[in-house]
């Protein structure tokens, strides 16, 4: 059994007719998992008996008619909070951490009845663009186990790529829900900043960090996303505004006739891979096929976005990674001899090196020598950025380009160069700097291997996201290419 070439709606339906249990459907799904695992390494703690007995629950309960994810295997990041359940951040340093409540995103999701089948691999604190910062394991693309699943939310991505489930949790600081969603060929959305609560998400910089979906379809996606958006009092910087059903328009009637669309041209230099570039050139000759206006603009800060990226997000890291001390919870070092000793050899053995080097520049970037020269001056690329997205969406409903500048590279390949494997994150880290909405389609392929379109909102403005992504995906056949597992793609 897989999830591919289904959705929501159908297994429901197959839920609340009985053709298939909700035990039935959690024992196919582990014992997928299970196949799977040896060669992906997708997960870093399965939730198997949990699992069964809130599905033999359900089962017994009866799955409501009218909610689509009751009974529904779905995978979580393994930075979001759940209780009674491990939660690492992959990192040693939480290698036991038991947490003793859950992130609001896991409440909400409970009180539909979802089946949490366990937690995903990532880069250590979610620090990374290609899941190898993990400190447990290296988790590998479906599409080709010598490459990468693209970070932080890597296990996850890999998970619904290999049609283990429909959905999975992700969070993305700079780009790791819609980077992995682009390397696996798959549909990642990263919500506008404060649409999700950040309560019980393990903290990397707190002004970037969001929570979303990796699934298999745009509707699907669209339908999870509602349900995990709101305002909550745990979490000051969630917006009050009403959430939409963000699925209810994708039907046969959706259309981007008469949409604007902007593509900047700084997304499309010479830097990126010309197989990129010919499938994001092609997906823009499809929106004008289908009736969109598409235009060349600039955004002249775009250049700046990756520097600044990586004073302000280490920056927000340095202050928030500052509570695992070896004191309060966490990993403690042995044979200390006094408090220093404790504080020094738990943070020196507990983090690994790309936590540490995020921490140093942090903490560099705000000492009093540097806070003006590099912190402040980042913080005034942050607003330039902003501007430029504020000024393009004065004109345009959407702007559009690649995810990734390539795709998904050799694992250990870019290890060695921290400056490479940060210029990754190119093109999604200014959606960040903004706050705003953006999602990753398949869009094609590039040397047999998937490339994504990247759809870019105004604030608040999810619904014409998924719109465009949808009508895209329902007129194209790129997402109805999956995966054989070994590389014979």
């Amino acid at each position: 059994m897989n999830f591919y070439d289904t959705n929501l709606t159908q297994v429901h339906h197959d839920l609340v007719n009985k053709k298939i249990s909700v035990t039935e459907l959690t024992k196919e799904t582990f014992k997928n998992i299970k196949a799977h695992e040896k060669d992906l390494k997708a997960y870093l703690r399965l939730n198997e008996d949990e699992a069964l007995k809130d599905a033999a629950a359900l089962d017994e309960k009866g799955v409501p008619v009218d909610d689509l994810i009751a009974g529904m295997p779905l995978a979580v990041k393994d930075n979001i909070l759940t209780k009674g359940l491990t939660t690492t951040a992959a990192s040693k340093i939480l290698e036991n951490f038991n947490p003793v409540y859950d992130a609001t995103v896991i409440e909400k999701l409970k009180k539909h009845h979802f089946i949490d089948v366990g937690k995903t691999n990532l880069d250590e604190f979610a620090m990374g663009s290609s899941t190898e910062n993990s400190a447990f394991q290296t988790t590998s693309n479906p599409w080709d186990l010598t490459r990468v699943p693209g970070g932080s939310s890597g296990g996850s991505a890999a998970s619904v790529a290999a049609g283990e489930v429909l959905g999975a949790l992700g969070t993305d600081t700079g780009g790791s829900i819609r980077m992995p969603a682009s390397f696996n060929g798959i549909v990642g959305m990263k919500p506008t900043y404060g649409r999700v609560s950040r309560w019980g998400i393990i903290a990397f910089a707190s002004s970037f960090d969001q929570v979303g979906w990796l699934t298999q379809n745009v509707k699907d996606n669209a339908t999870l996303m509602s349900m995990i958006c709101g305002q909550d009092k745990h979490d000051m910087t969630t917006s009050d505004r009403e959430v939409p059903d963000f699925a209810v328009e994708l039907n046969d009637s959706a259309s981007v006739k008469g949409l604007k669309i902007a593509v900047p041209k700084e997304y499309m230099s010479d830097d990126i891979d010309e197989g990129v570039r010919q499938v994001i050139k092609n997906a823009i000759e499809h929106f004008e096929s289908l009736g969109a206006t598409v235009d060349e603009v600039s955004m002249p800060n775009t250049k700046y976005g990756v520097p600044a990226y990586y004073i302000l997000a280490p920056s927000e890291a340095s202050s928030n990674l500052q509570r695992y001390d070896g004191i309060r919870y966490g990993f403690r070092a042995k044979d200390v001899k006094n408090l220093d000793d404790v504080y020094v050899k738990s943070r020196s053995e507990g983090f690994g090196a790309e936590v540490k080097r995020r921490i140093m520049l942090g903490t560099f970037s705000l000492s009093a020598g540097s806070y003006d020269a590099y912190f402040l001056q980042a913080a005034k690329i942050r607003r330039l950025m902003t501007n430029d997205f504020i000024n393009v969406f004065k004109n345009y409903d959407l702007i559009i380009g690649p995810t990734g500048a390539h795709p998904a590279f050799k694992i250990g390949s870019e290890t060695e160069d921290p400056r490479k494997m940060y210029m990754n994150d190119i093109l999604t880290v200014p959606v960040n700097m903004a706050g705003v909405p953006a999602m990753s389609v398949p869009a094609g392929f590039s040397d047999g291997l998937p490339v994504g379109l990247q759809i870019i909102g105004k604030m608040f403005d999810e619904k014409t996201v998924y719109k465009a992504g949808y009508v895209f995906e329902q007129t194209t056949d790129f997402h109805k290419q999956h995966p054989q597992l070994g590389g014979q793609n």
